[in-house]
């Protein structure tokens, strides 16, 4: 008897024991954007080893830097399907609107998956940088563009990359798509040095920036994909033929429903330009772009308006860059604007000077400085309702409400909107709009 019990107390033991190991196990996870309260720049220093190998804003594994790839926008393959092709609608006279938009009613929705929205379709698409390497990334973000918002309004997709897709990245992407899927090759000259870059000294810096351990400071790729970002993309053929772009990375989360089109809300409303995230750049990447922006200011003051949000960018009037910029991941935008003279000239002005090979020049400050000096504040906009998680920052929409009405998954208390490291609180005091309800909470 005295063995039975101590056999009984033994398994009772035991299965308090697994209880326990349970329950701290499931309580200690750690999901996106919880570390929000760290140093930005650390943050994105962390993002080098988390997103090897993914995505346009990553680098291949050392010793396997992508070349430059061959032809003139060679053979881009069009996956075309049965879906009304996307027509132009002029923009209206509304005024600027000075709150964050969520411009349909709380009860009303998209459609049920596989039902289309009523109403004319802008002439926009969705736009990627990617490897082949990248389509089970990739697949994850297409899925939630989709589940979220596409699926309603069924727009275009154009896939860019300095290789040839493969046969499994256009199934795959085509298979998820709602819309026209459409594969495009990167002309050399768009992907690799120009005649004017001096190798050995940008080799130099590479290796410099590799023993300072800086994110992305060695790679060769990166490099070309920031220069593309900033100077061609919108140039590529297949984007000739579209007047708005939203740009989706591989693994990125959208956590709300978006319940109307923002192509055409920034049409309407006259914008040319948008962002989600804000934040500082990484200083040591950019010690001369400021010092290339004012030659360029200099050079063209004509490009320069009135009205403009230089005060996002400086402190002191344009003397220095206090680094905040919009994080170019996400971004919606016109694409008339870049192809425009103003930042055509803006882009060749920052490239000879070669910034993007000499130190290592991101696309991120590169668009948010053309967008701070030569649109005017009130085309910039901020889509509170748009909520987005890139690794390693989270931005959920600010108001309850707002969350609850749009059946938002992202907890509050990860949104990067108001930690002392991002720039969006800056970017209300320019351009003296109210800030969300419910903001001081947050920080």
């Amino acid at each position: 008897m005295a063995g039975s019990q101590r056999v009984f107390r033994y398994v009772l033991l035991a299965v308090v024991a697994l209880v326990v190991i349970f329950f701290v196990s499931a309580s200690s996870g750690v999901g996106p954007g919880s570390g929000y309260t760290q140093k930005a720049s650390e943050l994105l220093k962390g993002q080098g080893s988390v997103y090897e190998g993914s995505g346009s804003n990553s680098v291949p594994a050392a010793g396997q830097d992508s070349k430059a790839g061959s032809g003139s926008n060679a053979n881009p393959i069009d996956v075309v399907k049965s879906v009304v092709a996307p027509q132009h609608t002029a923009a209206s006279s509304n005024t600027h609107d000075t709150t964050s938009p969520n411009p349909l009613s709380t009860t009303s929705s998209n459609p049920p998956l596989g039902q289309t929205a009523p109403g004319p379709r802008m002439n926009a698409t969705f736009v990627t940088l990617a490897r082949n390497s990248d389509v089970w990334e990739i697949s994850r973000s297409i899925r939630q563009v989709e589940d979220r918002f596409n699926h309603a309004y069924n727009y275009d997709w154009v896939f860019l990359n300095d290789a040839d897709f493969d046969e499994t990245f256009v199934k795959v992407t085509s298979a998820l798509t709602s819309g026209r899927t459409r594969y495009g090759k990167i002309d050399s000259e768009h992907w690799g040095f120009p005649d004017f870059i001096d190798q050995e000294k940008a080799r130099k810096v590479r290796e410099d920036m590799h023993e300072r351990k800086i994110i992305y400071g060695d790679s060769v790729s990166y490099r070309h994909m920031c220069r593309y970002e900033s100077g061609f993309f919108f140039r590529h053929k297949l984007m000739q033929e579209y007047e708005w772009y939203w740009r989706v990375e591989p693994s990125i989360e959208l956590f709300c429903d978006i319940k109307y089109d923002p192509f055409k809300f920034m049409a309407d409303n006259k914008k040319k330009y948008s962002f989600v995230l804000s934040l500082y750049e990484y200083v040591e990447t950019i010690p001369t772009l400021w010092d290339s922006v004012k030659g360029f200011m200099k050079a063209h003051p004509e490009h320069i308006v009135a009205d403009n949000s230089l005060a996002f960018l400086s402190d002191d009037g344009g003397e220095s860059y206090n680094h905040c910029h919009f994080w170019s991941n996400f971004e919606v935008g016109n694409l008339d604007w870049l192809r425009s003279p103003a930042y055509v000239d803006y882009f060749n002005h920052l490239d000879r000077d070669g910034g993007f090979f000499y130190e290592r020049w991101g696309d991120a400050p590169v668009h948010s400085i053309a967008a701070g000096l030569m649109l005017k504040k009130e085309e910039i906009h901020f889509f509170n309702d748009i909520a987005y998680y890139h690794v390693p920052f989270t931005h959920c929409p600010t108001g309850e409400q707002l969350r609850l009405d749009n059946k938002c998954h992202c907890n509050p208390k990860d949104n990067f909107d108001w930690n002392g490291y991002s720039c969006t609180k800056r970017f209300f005091e320019v351009i003296k709009m109210s800030l969300p309800e419910g903001y001081e909470k947050e920080q």
